[in-house]
């Protein structure tokens, strides 16, 4: 049974709830009866079982309580040990300190007699090899040829070398005389040697051979002509890599791929590289540049600019890539030979893109013309022709006779977006060769000039010049013909503002970066300010005369086409607008849909204002020309009415209001006599003046008749 508690005790997890719950189990099984016989088996069931519990808990404490003398025991004895063997580590480490101090000592002792070893044996092998030079000495003094085993068998070469590279300057200090032949037979064996290591590290270079070069290279570090070596090196390597036209491509895999084995050749690798960009620099950059550069410079400045600026971007590429390969050369060193190559042609670049420059431009404004059929020619401006035109309006105005002829150049504008866009695309490509051939320091100074340039030819030989041809062309009104004239100057200010917009982009995007924190900003803003102000003030002119020519033409039809008894008829008849009037806003409609084509939504505003102010005049001016019956009257009203609605495409609310007071007016024309002073005093006139209102009542028929005269004494009084 203990061994059954033992089992159940020890399963995990324990629960003693459990534990007694199957204890009442193995009394009550599945009797389910609760008599008082099965509850005096469960009470003995639990008694015996408790003091099963206390004996098995007794026996394993006698078991834990022997265990615990056994680990104690053990404790004791374990401790005894470690007792013993840090005693004995202790020991050891007297041992080896013992030791370590004896050893330091022989050491010592071995080095002090190392050292007199050496002191003793350096000057008997200086001695030894002092004697084997003497014999080699008096085998170069001794007539006839040389006997020695070393200066006649090539495969010991490197002994001869050693000897003979020490032979060398102890022939140098023989006094002259006996010694003249030893010393021609030394010179000439050591030339002999020194040629034929030379030629071994070829032969090995060209196998590849690594290990024996480097073994040459070390032995010619000895000779006067070790510096032959890394040429023929640096002649052989590149000679066989940089003969192809993609030079700029070949150069950065060839010094890579060279450097490797210069360093594993030479024991001075950063002399040996510096030397080998030297000569591609100083030869094989510098013959293709002028190879290039020769083809094209005496025929074709534009070619050889781009080539010039193309070289010099590639060369500076290569630079920056060398120095990136930390091959010992600094940025200094890399940009000096780039500079001795293109000194020469960076010194005479400006003047020749100058030149080149205003060749272009010619050339792109030549070309323009001559697709237009048009010989630029000198353009005189100022008072004498004013006065010529200003004659020629007076009298066309009232004769059919002309002074002078006006070409309108069948509605041409010689101004083209194109020739701008050329212009400004040769104006970038020179500021971007400024860029990179130019010193920094003149940087600043060069763009400007380039800038003068094409303010000079874009603005002052271009746009100027279609805007005086413009502004020479606009068409003078003519009694003798009844088409209306065409203006074509507001096509010209279209094309002049997108010029214009496509400049300032230009130099915003372009030149201000380079000058912005420089003087030369200054003086860039301020030219730009002169040549667009000029611009302005020639479009400020074109547009009035231009808007003189609409109304101008606008006072003749009215003149030519207006008769009195439109607005008197003998008869009353249909009321209708007249002749005239359908005329006029049909003209001035279109020319308001030109502008507004033309123009930009601001400017447009301002000259559409302008022209109601002054056709408001002409209309004004014209209606005071008649006398007006009833009938007449209603006439007058239509067309004012006509010119309202016109007016009102103009978008100006003063012009609408002038001819809304307008049409006030000509309702003085109609109303009956009785019913004006009402009218007059009315919202709309009531802030006119007295002579206005007086101006138009005088043009009544009845003005007279019903003896209005009284009426505007009245008015005059108020």
């Amino acid at each position: 049974m203990m061994q059954q508690y033992m089992k159940e005790m020890e399963q995990e997890p324990y629960d003693p709830d459990e534990f007694v719950e199957r204890l009442a189990y193995r009394v009550f099984g599945n009797n389910e009866d609760n008599d008082n016989t099965v509850i005096d088996d469960v009470q003995d069931t639990f008694v015996q079982a408790i003091k099963d519990l206390k004996f098995l808990q007794e026996r394993q404490k006698r078991k834990c309580e022997k265990l615990e003398q056994v680990c104690r025991e053990k404790e004791s004895l374990y401790a005894v040990q470690i007792q013993s063997l840090q005693e004995q580590n202790k020991a050891g480490i007297l041992i080896f300190q013992n030791l370590d101090e004896r050893i330091n000592y022989v050491a010592t002792k071995v080095i002090h007699v190392g050292d007199q070893l050496e002191s003793i044996n350096t000057p008997r092998s200086r001695a030894v090899q002092v004697h084997k030079l003497i014999g080699y000495l008096e085998e170069f003094m001794s007539a006839g040829p040389l006997s020695v085993d070393i200066f006649n068998d090539p495969s010991k070469i490197d002994e001869a070398a050693d000897v003979i590279q020490k032979l060398f300057p102890i022939a140098q200090e023989l006094p002259p005389g006996k010694f003249e032949e030893a010393k021609m037979k030394i010179v000439k064996k050591y030339d002999e040697i020194e040629r034929s290591l030379i030629e071994e590290f070829i032969k090995c270079h060209s196998q590849k051979n690594l290990t024996r070069m480097k073994e040459v290279a070390a032995i010619l570090t000895h000779f006067k002509g070790y510096s032959q070596c890394v040429d023929a090196f640096i002649e052989y390597s590149q000679a066989n890599s940089l003969s192809g036209k993609n030079l700029f491509a070949d150069i950065i895999p060839v010094c890579e791929n060279n450097l490797k084995i210069i360093e594993a050749v030479f024991t001075n690798p950063d002399q040996v590289m510096a030397k080998f960009i030297l000569n591609i620099y100083q030869l094989k950059l510098q013959n293709y540049i002028i190879t290039i550069l020769s083809e094209v410079k005496d025929k074709d400045i534009a070619n050889y600019l781009e080539k010039l600026s193309q070289l010099y971007k590639k060369t500076t590429i290569l630079s920056k890539n060398l120095s990136r390969l930390n091959i010992g050369n600094d940025d200094m060193f890399l940009n000096k030979m780039q500079k001795n190559i293109f000194q020469k042609y960076l010194d005479a670049y400006f003047f020749s893109e100058l030149k080149n420059l205003k060749d272009k431009f010619l050339t792109i404004l030549q070309r323009f013309y001559e697709s237009k059929g048009h010989q630029k020619k000198q353009i005189q401006v100022g008072g004498f022709q004013e006065l010529r035109r200003d004659l020629q309006t007076v009298i066309s105005t009232r004769t059919n006779f002309n002074i002078m002829h006006i070409e309108d150049y069948g509605g041409e504008t010689f101004l083209s977006e194109y020739v701008a866009t050329s212009l400004l695309q040769e104006f970038n490509q020179a500021l971007d060769r400024c860029c990179t051939l130019s010193s920094s320091s003149d940087i600043p100074s060069n763009s400007y000039q380039i800038f003068e340039l094409l303010s000079s030819y874009l603005i002052d030989d271009y746009v100027d010049y279609g805007l005086e041809l413009a502004i020479q062309s606009v068409p003078i009104p003519e009694a003798k013909t009844h088409d209306p004239p065409n203006v074509y100057f507001f096509d010209v200010i279209k094309q002049v503002n997108k010029i214009i917009l496509l400049f300032e982009n230009q130099i915003s995007d372009a030149l201000v970066p380079l000058i912005i924190t420089t003087p030369k900003y200054s003086q860039c803003v301020s030219l730009k300010k002169k040549k667009l102000e000029q611009v302005e003030s020639k479009i400020d002119f074109g547009l009035d005369r231009s808007l003189n020519a609409i109304t101008g033409w606008i006072k003749i039809c009215l003149t030519s086409e207006q008769k009195k008894s439109d607005f008197k008829p003998d008869s009353d008849v249909d009321t209708m607008t007249s002749v005239a009037c359908k005329c006029v806003v049909q003209y001035l409609s279109a020319n308001i849909k030109h502008i507004r084509e033309c123009l930009d939504t601001k400017n447009a505003e301002l000259v559409l204002a302008e022209l109601g102010i002054k056709f408001h005049r002409i209309i004004y001016e014209h209606l005071l020309q008649y006398t007006y019956n009833s009938a007449g009257a209603m006439c007058a009203i239509c067309d004012v009415n006509e010119y309202r609605k016109c007016v009102k495409d103009l978008g100006s609310s003063l012009v609408i209001d002038l001819f809304d007071t307008l049409h006030a007016l000509c309702n003085l024309l109609l109303v009956k006599h009785e019913n004006l002073k009402q009218v007059c005093y009315g919202d709309t006139l009531v802030g006119l003046d007295h002579s206005i209102l007086s101006n138009f009542i005088q043009l009544r028929s009845d003005f007279k008749s019903q003896k209005l005269a009284v009426l505007l004494k009245n008015l005059t009084s108020r």
